[in-house]
């Protein structure tokens, strides 16, 4: 089974060559716990390193440079850390000061123009999240390969477009799928472009504790907890990002 985080992916392959060609009996072998605690610790520096931004940054000179580059930023390093598949924890935490960094800025603009919308677009996170745990727990939603090709096309789709999208914004200021004005007009394709970038970004947590359930079984070293928690905070801010924007399109 793969999983359409593609950052998680890679521990198929990781977990068949440390196997392989290191043998798992001389390092101690990570948990769920480990995972848990080190995706808990990613998101408390990532909402810690958001608050400072929230206060500090100067909101006039940076939130366009904040809307533009969280998107890129997400996916070069998103990049970086799943094709070298790595454990580093000053990378990947590296990766949640920069995260915050950009998301305190912007979510501080999103919250000038529509009063209330970061604490909607957390609560809102923070629900599909514990909703598809659940769901995941009482294997009420199976991972499925049926489902995890479906999500992960989706998912493929919705990045590749996004970049172009953003591109071509960042050229000619034409808004797209994606609109990245506060205040302009959105179109119907925008609307429906951010419910199913919420649904696929849902679905796919089911794949990712089905990936990590099965690496714990196997008896992956512990450090790769780190790698696991990479991939569930990203899953977790491209959550929130699409969540703010959906709930910013309603309130217009």
């Amino acid at each position: 089974m793969r999983s359409s985080n593609p950052v998680l992916d890679r521990l198929d392959d990781t977990r068949r060559r440390e196997r392989e060609v290191l043998g798992l009996g001389g390092a101690e072998a990570m948990t769920v716990d480990d995972v848990v605690t080190r995706t808990v610790g990613l998101l408390l520096l990532t909402v810690a390193t958001a608050a400072v931004a929230w206060f500090v940054v100067p909101q006039a000179v940076w939130i366009s440079a904040a809307l533009a580059g969280s998107a890129l930023a997400a996916i070069a390093l998103a990049l970086v850390i799943s094709l070298r598949g790595s454990t580093n924890p000053a990378l990947i935490a590296g990766y949640a000061v920069l995260q915050g960094l950009l998301l305190g800025v912007a979510s501080r603009a999103f919250e000038l123009v529509y009063p209330g919308i970061v604490v909607q677009a957390v609560v809102g996170t923070s629900g599909v999240f514990l909703g598809m745990a659940l769901l995941y727990r009482a294997r009420v939603v199976r991972a499925t390969p049926r489902l995890a090709r479906l999500v992960a096309g989706t998912l493929l789709g919705i990045v590749a477009i996004g970049v172009v999208n953003l591109v071509a914004y960042l050229l000619t200021g034409r808004q797209g799928l994606e609109v990245y004005s506060l205040t302009a007009e959105v179109g119907w394709l925008a609307y429906l472009f951010s419910v199913v970038a919420i649904i696929a970004g849902a679905f796919s947590f089911i794949l990712d504790f089905d990936l990590v359930e099965r690496s714990v079984r196997a008896g992956l070293p512990r450090r790769y907890a780190w790698y696991c928690a990479f991939g569930l905070l990203a899953g977790l801010v491209f959550l929130y990002w699409q969540l703010l924007r959906l709930l910013s399109y309603l309130r217009r």
